[in-house]
């Protein structure tokens, strides 16, 4: 897998964040506020995850991809709203490399 699709597409997100709203889907879904952005994370959430079931019964996975890579985006958007992008997210994954999901998740359950 290249990194440099998901540096791009943060690029292209960063750029278009303050464009206009007429002419930028990313720029209006910014204009729209934290809300709308959520909004689009959680429905994308739940199309992705539609998508997986009946990716499980048809074994057809096309849309399932199509409705992962609208999740990610959205994603995306939702952490540059909040000044963080996909780089926070991945140097998290690889923090968690020495860790067994156990751990993992005994520590979250201790800092919470």
């Amino acid at each position: 897998m290249s990194d440099s699709v998901l540096n791009t597409l943060c690029q292209v997100i960063e750029q278009r964040k303050n464009a206009s709203a007429d002419s930028s889907y990313v720029a209006s879904l910014h204009k729209g506020g934290l809300n709308k952005i959520l909004e689009k994370v959680g429905e994308e959430s739940i199309e992705t995850i539609l998508a997986a079931k009946d990716a499980a019964q048809s074994g057809n996975n096309e849309k399932l991809i199509y409705e992962t890579a609208d999740l990610w985006f959205h994603s995306l958007v939702m952490l540059s709203s909040l000044g963080e992008n996909a780089e926070s997210v991945l140097t998290e994954l690889q923090r968690r490399f020495n860790l067994s999901g156990l751990e993992e998740k005994a520590q979250r359950t201790k800092h919470k």
